[in-house]
């Protein structure tokens, strides 16, 4: 049985400073990202391309939204394999290689779990959930370029 969801957000530009587009640098790259019931984001570009690094950009927002995916799988693998996780924290990162005609792409993103079980002799079945909850995102399976896993593996005892 196949199952869809629709997503809808709603994105205004903000960065409009009197004048447009009128020159590459005359304008502000600035956004407020929003979806009904929730609170809005801020966003703009990298401040390599004049963005406010105080606003989320778009290329963290691919990263967390990578690492918030594999989190959600891995903590719904854990709990349908019987190991108790009492922390979870990531870590990721990604690179982007620009390319010469102004685009880029993803070349890599690695998270970097760090995960506490309860019991310290579930840890090689804790780890081992990292690939089969990786198979399950539904981001990761989405984009074009590999995502790694290097996860740390904590025990409370």
């Amino acid at each position: 049985m196949r199952l869809e969801h629709q997503y809808a957000i709603d994105l205004q530009w903000t960065g409009n400073r009197g004048t447009g587009t009128s020159g590459y640098k005359d304008y502000g790259r600035d956004h407020v990202i929003s979806a009904e019931g929730k609170h809005p984001l801020e966003g703009s570009a990298d401040r390599a391309f004049f963005g406010d690094r105080d606003r989320w950009n778009p290329e963290e927002l691919l990263l967390a939204a990578l690492s918030q995916c594999h989190m959600l799988s891995y903590l719904a693998e854990a709990a349908r394999a019987g190991v108790v996780v009492v922390g979870y924290a990531d870590a990721a990162t990604g690179t982007m290689e620009q390319t010469a005609n102004g685009g880029g792409h993803f070349t890599e993103a690695v998270l970097h779990p760090r995960v506490t079980v309860a019991d310290p002799a579930q840890r090689e079945l804790a780890a081992a959930l990292h690939g089969p909850a990786s198979e399950k995102c539904f981001i990761a399976a989405s984009v074009n370029f590999p995502v790694r896993h290097e996860p740390e593996l904590l025990t409370l005892a």
